[in-house]
């Protein structure tokens, strides 16, 4: 059986777009096209009098399951397919098909092109149908430069304002391209990020973030800068024993890092701010928590931390994703129950890091680990001002478990 054939061609939002002879000659020679509505609306006039459109809608499955039935099909396409586009999806569904590129400039740099502005060291985004991983990364980094591909719903100008002004990241100006390479609607224009909160802009648009001054993000944070648990300045880890804690868990390689019994959220927000492509999953019984942890992680510039609010003994774990690394900073006398619920879904090498503040909670987290097949890899002691010494303690599922 011979292999599909895609031409996908790249255009933007002018209503009489231009091409090359190979390109019209492609378009002249075929009768089977397909792209989005809008891609459409803009191409129809090109198309030869006799077609049969194919409409690029979720689910993609359903599209690819109508493409069975040809040999070769020219796909219009937004910009560059490559850039975040059909081309990569293509290749995903498709990967033996033949694929012939005919790019044009991407959204990004198009705007780029607009303000002047080189964008060879540009942080580039997608927040287009997906989460704010990746924007809060780039926020946390505080690249100079943040392209960002935005949505209609969910990820618009407006709301990607209002999320960096949540977090403290007043520090960029936006630059906001609009219908771009439409000659008669395209609009680009620039904002402080306060201006735009109310405002709403024609779709598809795109923006540039441009840093005017740098954050502090320290290398451990002073225990005075969080909310405390009814004030309570032993119900946080200090700083120096924080520093120690991450050390242990070795989060530069990890994905998922769970931190059980959260309470202010230092270890979070400390993880998150040193290793921001983290994912993390914060979990705490008591409901003081939620606050606390929304308070610090916006006062601190921490966004992405994912809190759960209930006995984590009590937990589906199944719904969350499968952490590289676990802190335990607190039990509530459910030590051994933790231990063997982390253990059954922790990634292979993953870690499990204790601090003990008692000779108590220790052998209850020795006792714990010899049961569920752990072992303890390596234990540091350190001492705060007058607080207790505290044992930070590292351990891994031992490699003779099942």
């Amino acid at each position: 059986m011979a292999k599909m054939k895609f031409f996908v061609i790249g255009i933007n939002d002018n209503k009489a777009p231009s091409f090359s002879q190979e390109i019209k000659d492609i378009i002249a020679a075929h009768t089977v096209f397909s792209g989005g509505k809008r891609h459409y609306e803009i191409i129809k006039e090109e198309l030869p009098t006799q077609f049969n459109w194919i409409d690029i809608t979720v689910p993609l499955e359903k599209v690819f399951q109508q493409y069975e039935s040809y040999d070769e099909i020219v796909v219009f396409a937004s910009g560059d397919p490559l850039f975040f586009g059909f081309a990569n999806t293509i290749q995903r569904m498709l990967p033996e098909a033949e694929i012939q590129l005919f790019p044009s400039f991407n959204s990004l740099q198009l705007l780029a092109h607009r303000i002047l502005l080189p964008y060879q060291d540009m942080s580039i985004v997608s927040l287009t149908g997906r989460n704010w991983d990746k924007f809060d990364e780039a926020l946390i980094l505080e690249q100079d430069k943040i392209g960002v591909l935005t949505d209609s719903k969910e990820h618009t100008p407006a709301t990607i304002a209002a999320r960096m002004l949540a977090f403290g990241y007043n520090n960029y100006r936006i630059t906001i391209g609009e219908l771009l390479g439409n000659n008669e609607k395209e609009n680009v224009s620039s904002f402080q990020l306060e201006e735009i909160l109310d405002k709403t802009f024609a779709f598809p648009n795109n923006l540039l973030l441009q840093k005017t001054a740098n954050r502090p993000r320290p290398f451990g944070i002073p225990d005075n800068e969080f909310h405390l648990l009814n004030g309570r300045e032993k119900m946080i880890t200090k700083m120096p024993v924080r520093l120690l804690t991450l050390s242990l868990l070795d989060l530069r390689t990890c994905s998922v890092f769970w931190d059980i019994g959260f309470c202010t959220g230092s270890i979070s927000i400390e993880a998150k701010l040193q290793f921001p492509h983290l994912k993390i999953i914060a979990f705490e019984k008591r409901e003081e928590g939620k606050e606390l942890m929304e308070k610090n992680s916006r006062k601190l510039g921490a966004p992405g931390i994912h809190s759960v609010i209930d006995d984590f003994t009590n937990l589906d774990l199944s719904r969350f994703p499968a952490p590289d690394a676990v802190f335990i900073g607190g039990h509530g006398g459910k030590m051994e129950k933790i231990i063997e619920k982390v253990t059954k879904v922790l990634k292979p090498n993953g870690v499990i890091v204790f601090n003990s503040v008692s000779d108590e909670s220790k052998q209850l987290f020795l006792t714990s680990l010899q049961q569920f097949s752990c072992k303890l890899v390596r234990s540091s002691i350190i001492k705060v001002d007058d607080f207790n010494a505290i044992e930070v303690m590292k351990a891994k599922v031992a490699m003779e478990r099942g």
